[in-house]
């Protein structure tokens, strides 16, 4: 009887047998992830397309129908009521100066505090940097009442100072610059220093555009931080004419226009106040990408 033998290098019949399970369970499984990552989105999503859809819908198509994504009929008088019957465009103008303010402040001020907690050696460094990582741990409610009392206690209560100064500083882009100016070669200074550059001089000119993936972190966090400040906002003015669009659209969710559920009023004030963070957001996350994927190919 003749014995027919596999040919040498040829893989077992069962090999055939367990790859399709495998390959089946592979695609089983990614559709599975995918899926759950679409609902999710989708979920995440829904409040966002509820809040575009009430802004273009009559009062009473908005009351009877709050969560259908489809107005019927589409409506701009929520939008007209906004700028005509409403403070909109004083509080757009106040968080706009506001924002700026804080935004270029905390730049500035939290680069030179995180380089000189990076580079410069004092006495009582790691002490200091200790405490800004401790403030981090407190929570913003704890501090309203000795926010309202030193800004009384200086003069500055209801006034733009109130709603700036004390915000042009933050422990957390503090830490987020010490922690890149760390990553930063130390020989790149010391070139900077035998050509006769000061501290202030090679921080300004050599190591600050080095750290334009971390300014631009910042940048994001210091603008939609500040846009969307409204407990600061409570304790630090109470003049109409001062209030920032937090602090208005939280007078207009209070019914202070009157009865009524006034949905595309309110979604659309609330609509309008997300789309400059929104443009921030998208216009700065492109070079943030683009900056740390050059940094990563020249590593």
């Amino acid at each position: 009887m003749a014995v027919v033998t596999p040919a040498a290098g040829a893989p077992p019949a069962s090999a055939g047998r367990n790859r399709r399970p495998d390959g089946a369970r592979a695609l089983a499984t990614t559709f599975l992830g995918y899926a759950t990552l679409v609902f999710f989105g989708l979920v995440f999503l829904y409040p966002f397309v509820i809040q575009i859809a009430n802004s273009f819908k009559t009062e009473p198509d908005a009351a009877a129908n709050p969560l259908s994504p489809v107005p019927d009929p589409v409506a701009l008088d929520g939008f007209a009521r906004i700028f005509e019957g409403t403070a909109f465009p004083l509080w757009m103008g106040n968080s706009v100066l506001v924002t700026v303010l804080v935004t270029a402040g905390r730049v500035f001020f939290d680069s030179l505090a995180g380089y000189a907690l990076a580079r410069l050696r004092f006495r009582g460094r790691a002490g200091l940097f200790a405490a800004v990582v401790a403030v981090m741990a407190v929570p913003g409610v704890v501090l309203l009442i000795p926010k309202f009392l030193v800004l009384n206690q200086l003069g500055m209560y209801d006034s733009y100072a109130a709603l700036v100064v004390p915000l042009l500083a933050d422990a957390a882009g503090v830490f987020i610059m010490k922690q890149f100016f760390e990553s930063i070669p130390v020989s790149v200074e010391e070139a900077a220093r035998i050509d006769g550059a000061g501290p202030f001089r090679t921080f300004w000119s050599v190591v600050l555009p080095m750290a334009k993936p971390a300014l631009i972190t910042l940048t994001i966090l210091s603008f939609q931080g500040s846009w969307n400040e409204f407990p600061h906002s409570l304790v630090a003015v109470q003049d109409p004419d001062l209030f920032t669009l937090p602090r208005g659209l939280a007078d207009l969710v209070s019914g202070s226009l009157g009865a009524g559920t006034q949905y595309p009023l309110k979604l659309g004030a609330a609509l309008l106040a997300t789309i400059p963070v929104a443009i921030v957001f998208v216009i700065f996350q492109r070079y943030f990408v683009r900056d740390a994927n050059d940094g990563a190919d020249k590593g």
